[in-house]
Formats: structure tokens, C-alpha cells, sequence
């Protein structure tokens, strides 16, 4: 192991070497890939041409009501540290029953979990594969004229009619943090009402704190809702106890997740600074709890497919019914087999085959997807059938509610403003009024600001 670390971290490779993954320092603006921010400032026109712009943002359509409802598909897998191949097919996963409007698509794993990538320069080459193979899977399609569409970066001046047989999606964000990788995907003609996309990563592998696991959080708002998107890969193992560093891990990814926000949009609240004041939350990934029983009584249950009685041994749901974990989070019902551990290429468990205790692994419902907030309701709940991984993916498809209008502003006690100025549906036609109220917002942001900072200090 030590000859294959010094190989990744060689003296040519110093000048890039991610010191800060070592230090455990995070960014106060997490830099992440998106189809608007090829590089700083830079989108990508038409015919896959740079050009330099600001991201266009349109004020939202005037209706008749205050909320609308979209689709969501939300998929988790731990692909065993496999980069995936060219004709690896996502398309029947991505799009089965329906297309949705919005794709939370989380992997772990993408790469091996061994010294040379947890503590050497970041492998992103399975990232940009799996981003094209989701590309071609959601943007090839048969357009109007009956011709193959082909894969098509975001376009900000394409408008899609309702009347049209598909849709494109953009690439909003995406991120990856050693083997954890997260990108979520927006129907184009939804993708100018999209702000405040911030990204946040918190360690909690080797020593508490290397990213081999931990959680990558992505937050935006769509109009007025807020979203955060947790994709997660805790502490493995099944011996007893292993559930509480699992508790631990969520406990600590709550607390240290944190958005930072340079400026407020006139007239509307603040954007989230962590992951429980958002108004729609998704948990995903390998959460990785165990089974609270012997191989023996397992492994009964499995040939019977009693899934209902598997699941009263499920530590997730034991240690949410104790309030130790999740507590006032949603799951849906699961009826559907574990998802850990299959033999490669196989749909046979390992402990099926493997007479060893030490290595033949309890099966379990590793892989989970939770939410918590109003307006969401959950159609399905299902996992795939892929061969490709010692997982199955798991995957969900949700009715969100959102809202149009602004929500109220909550306005500090210790800061006077005029009621006139805070509406951003009037006009403001008092200048000193509206320079009045930028002040007051510059100073409450740098409080802001400074408190972090002294914290950080601290800390």
C-alpha cells in the first residue's frame, strides 16, 4: 500500500496535491461543475463553443395560483469502485415509468476506497463518465421530425413547449468527494428559475474526517421553495454497536453542513445556511445499517421473501423508532428485496455462497432514500436489477409541491424596516428608501459574517 501512495503522491504531482482534504479546511464557496459554469463565468453555447455571460434569470410566469407541482426522481448506488463502460444502459432506469422534471442522481464508491485515492489528487475520470452516460440517457430521444436526437449540452435559450414528445435537462450541480458523487439535473425551461446553488462537503472517514465517507449536500431554490439534496456514504460494518457511529455520522453531517451566502435578493428571506432550514429535504445514499439478527434467521427469512418480517430487524427503523436517529424523517415502505451484498455480475448473495463468517456478509437494505418536509409525496419506492455492482440501485419518484410567490420575510427584532421597501412586488420609487435597505442588509450580512468567522476560529 505505501509503494502505490507513493506513486500517486510523487514529487510531480505535489503542486497539485489537495492539501486541504489532508487539513480537513473547507471552502467558504465550494467550487462544483455545472452546464452554467464551465469555468468562471463561462456557458456553453449551442455548438459546444465557449462564451463568456451571466446566467439569465427570468422572473417566474404570472398565474392564477401560488404553487404548482413537478416530478422528481431521486436514485442512490454503490457501484463497488467500477467506472462504468460506454454501453452501460441508464436509460431504462432513469426513465421508467415517465420522465420527471428534476433527476437527484447519488453514487458511492465510484472509485476504489484505497490509499492512494483517499489520500492522493482526486480520480474525477469515473465522474465525467457516469455525467455523460446520465447526459445520454436523458437527452437522447426521438424528436418531432422522427430523428434520433443526440446528446445536447443545456442550451439557456432553449425553450420547450408542453406539446413537444421530450425534453433536455441541464447538469444544475454536480460534485465529488473522493468516491461519494452527486449531480442534480433540471428540465431545461425550469433551470433559469433556479438560484442560490450552493454545495457543501463534510468528511467523516479515516480519522473523522477524510472524505472515503461523509456527505456531499447540494441546495437551491426553485422560485420560492428551497431544496437540499444529502447524498451520504456512513460507517460501514455489522458488528454490534457499528449503528452508533452510523447515528453519529448523520448527527455530525447536520451540524457541520453549511451553505455560505454572499448576498440577498431584495425582498426575500435569506437562503439556507444548513440543511434542516430548507423546506424540502432528500437524504440519499448507503447508509449502510445492518440487519439486528443472526445469519441463520436471515438468511430463513430470505427464502421465504418475508421482507416484512427482515425489516422489524432493520437497525435504520429501530433506531428511528427509539428517536436516536431521523427522528420526524420519512421513509416509504419497502418491498423490495436487500440490497447488499450480491456477488459481482450475480444475483446470488455473497452469504450465500461464502461459509466464512468473517466474510460472507448478512444481506440488508444498505442503500436508502428518506425526506422530510411538507408537499412531498412519494409514488414509488423500487430498486434496480443491474448486475454491474455488489448493490442494487434504489430509486424513488416524488410529487413536490412549489411555490410561486414569495414567503413572508422574517425580519430581525434589533432591525427596523419600512414595510414599503420590503415588498418586491411594488415599485420603489423612494430612492433613499431602497438605499436604506441595502445598507441595513450589507450590515446584517457582514454580522453574519464575522460570527462565522470568530466560530470557525474558535473551533
Amino acid at each position: 500500500m505505501r509503494t502505490e501512495l507513493k506513486k500517486k503522491i510523487s514529487k510531480s504531482s505535489w503542486s497539485k496535491f489537495d492539501v486541504r482534504k489532508w487539513l480537513n479546511i473547507r471552502s467558504n464557496d465550494v467550487k462544483f461543475p455545472s452546464d452554467n459554469s464551465i469555468a468562471d463565468g463561462w456557458l456553453m453555447d449551442s455548438t459546444n463553443g465557449l462564451i463568456h455571460s451571466a446566467p439569465e434569470k427570468e422572473a417566474p410566469p404570472v398565474t392564477d395560483t401560488d404553487k404548482f407541482t413537478l416530478r422528481m426522481f431521486v436514485g442512490t448506488w454503490n457501484v463497488g469502485g467500477k467506472s462504468p463502460n460506454e454501453g452501460l444502459n441508464l436509460k431504462d432506469w432513469l426513465m421508467f415509468p415517465s420522465p420527471a422534471d428534476i433527476y437527484v442522481i447519488g453514487f458511492q464508491e465510484i472509485i476504489p476506497l484505497n490509499a492512494g485515492n483517499v489520500l492522493g489528487p482526486e480520480d474525477s475520470g469515473p465522474a465525467a463518465k457516469w455525467l455523460t452516460l446520465i447526459r445520454q440517457a436523458l437527452n437522447s430521444n426521438t424528436s418531432l421530425s422522427g430523428e434520433t436526437t443526440p446528446t445536447s449540452p443545456c442550451k439557456s435559450r432553449v425553450q420547450c413547449s408542453p406539446n413537444e414528445q421530450h425534453q433536455y435537462y441541464c447538469l444544475a450541480a454536480s460534485k465529488q468527494m473522493v468516491g461519494i458523487f452527486l449531480c442534480v439535473w433540471v428540465r431545461v425551461d425550469l433551470y433559469k428559475h433556479v438560484s442560490n446553488l450552493k454545495v457543501s462537503c463534510v468528511g467523516r472517514g479515516i480519522m473523522g474526517y477524510l472524505g472515503n465517507k461523509g456527505s456531499i449536500s447540494i441546495s437551491m431554490t426553485l422560485y420560492n421553495t428551497t431544496f437540499c439534496f444529502v447524498c451520504t456514504h456512513l460507517a460501514s460494518g455489522e458488528r454490534d454497536g457499528d449503528e452508533v457511529r452510523r447515528n453519529l455520522d448523520v448527527s455530525e453531517i447536520l451540524k457541520k453542513t453549511k451553505f455560505s451566502h454572499s448576498f440577498k435578493a431584495l425582498g426575500h428571506p435569506f437562503p439556507p445556511e444548513s440543511i434542516l432550514e430548507h423546506d424540502k429535504i432528500i437524504w440519499l445514499g448507503d447508509l449502510n445499517y445492518r440487519l439486528a439478527a443472526g445469519y441463520d434467521d436471515t438468511h430463513e427469512l430470505l427464502k421465504k421473501n418475508d421482507w416484512q418480517a427482515l425489516l422489524e430487524k432493520d437497525q435504520l427503523r429501530i433506531e428511528q423508532r427509539a428517536g436516536r436517529v431521523f427522528k420526524e424523517w420519512k421513509e416509504g415502505n419497502i418491498y423490495f428485496a436487500p440490497t447488499y451484498k450480491y456477488l459481482f455480475n450475480s444475483d446470488q448473495y455473497v452469504a450465500q455462497t461464502n461459509k466464512s463468517k468473517e466474510k460472507r456478509r448478512t444481506p440488508a437494505w444498505c442503500d436508502r432514500i428518506l425526506w422530510k418536509g411538507e408537499g412531498v409525496e412519494q409514488l414509488w419506492y423500487v430498486r434496480g436489477e443491474s448486475k454491474f455492482s455488489d448493490h442494487r440501485p434504489v430509486y424513488s419518484q416524488f410529487s413536490v409541491q412549489v411555490d410561486l410567490t414569495c414567503k413572508k420575510l422574517g425580519v430581525p427584532s434589533n432591525i427596523s424596516f419600512s414595510r414599503s421597501c420590503l415588498c418586491p412586488s411594488r415599485s420603489l420609487t423612494n430612492s433613499s428608501c431602497y438605499a436604506k435597505v441595502q445598507a441595513e442588509e450589507q450590515l446584517l450580512l457582514l454580522t453574519r459574517a464575522q460570527g462565522h468567522r470568530a466560530c470557525t476560529l474558535l473551533t
